[in-house]
């Protein structure tokens, strides 16, 4: 009886992974890894004569010790991985708000003037003339065409 616990078990694993994978909550490179799990899962499952096999091969005495030791194992390897991960995300994120700054000096430099929607709310006013926004992409003409400020009409190399 509990072999098939474990066998269905490990197939509703396979299937939550999936489904998350189906749904894009989930990315392709941690799926295959949760998926591989999966199989030796339904594996191990079907078959729970192999862990005893394995343990008896590698030397250990009682088989769930081994799974125990190679779970441990599994969880260190992916707690080491995200910990990669977060600290490339954080060093991302760190790059992409000192660049934010710059761009916001810079525009405020430009045009001190133009009252920015972070200015507007911490001030109170709900709602700003249309004289007062910042265009979405660039600086307008009074026709409302697209106007380069005189600062940006350098020539680049």
């Amino acid at each position: 009886m509990e072999t098939i616990a474990a066998f269905v078990l490990a197939i509703i694993i396979v299937a939550v992974i999936l489904d998350l994978l189906r749904r894009k909550k989930i990315r392709e490179k941690y799926a295959a890894l949760w998926l591989i799990v999966g199989a030796a899962t339904v594996l191990l499952g079907a078959f729970p004569e192999l862990l005893a096999i394995a343990a008896e091969a590698v030397g250990v005495t009682v088989p769930s010790n081994l799974l125990f030791a190679l779970g441990i194992l599994f969880v260190l390897g992916v707690l080491l991985h995200l910990s990669v991960e977060i600290s490339s995300v954080e060093d991302e994120t760190r790059t992409l708000a000192e660049e934010v700054a710059i761009l916001r000096a810079q525009l405020e430099a430009l045009a001190p003037h133009v009252t920015l929607p972070s200015q507007q709310a911490a001030a109170g006013t709900s709602a700003a003339s249309s004289e007062n926004r910042v265009p979405k992409h660039g600086f307008t003409g009074e026709n409302g065409a697209a106007a380069a400020h005189p600062a940006q009409k350098q020539d680049h190399p």
